[in-house]
């Protein structure tokens, strides 16, 4: 075996390895794409934890008519406490026809900076600028009423 062909070699040179910086170039782009940062969860947007969404600009604001709902099979389906989207209906959770499931949105005039989550469906005979914000009990529902506000499409 030569050994002059170990010499060029970072190793035994004391050359920084082209593969360290491969590797360093690599983990930002983790970063970056936040596989190795902790990402904001479901949980965090509903509950408004997450400040820098928070912070976040509306995408577009739209005027609509909103009411609410509760869990109960003459105001929803045969299975009351699972959205269209096949999610639990919690706190935050919103019906609309016309943004798709996932989109967070904000209500100012009511709500201030919490962010509701489109993840359920309303009858077809509705509005797609109507809005139907899960309650807990259907008194809490009919006490909130029928409202016209501006809604803040965060993402969609």
């Amino acid at each position: 075996m030569n050994i002059n062909i170990f010499k060029n070699n970072a190793i035994l040179s004391g050359k920084p390895r082209l593969s360290s910086s491969i590797l360093a170039g690599v983990l930002m782009a983790f970063c970056f794409l936040g596989i190795v940062m902790p990402h904001a969860t479901d949980a965090d947007y509903a509950n408004n934890t997450n400040a820098s969404y928070i912070a976040k600009e509306a995408i577009k604001k739209i005027k609509v008519v909103i009411t609410a709902y509760s869990s109960t099979p003459d105001q929803t389906d045969d299975s009351p406490f699972t959205t269209a989207s096949n999610k639990q209906v919690r706190d935050g959770i919103v019906a609309n026809n016309m943004l798709p499931f996932g989109t967070k949105i904000r209500i100012p005039s009511l709500y201030g900076d919490k962010v509701f989550v489109v993840e359920d469906r309303m009858n077809r005979k509705k509005s797609n600028y109507h809005i139907d914000i899960w309650m807990p009990d259907r008194q809490s529902a009919l006490n909130f009423g029928v409202k016209t506000v501006e809604i803040e499409v965060l993402e969609s």
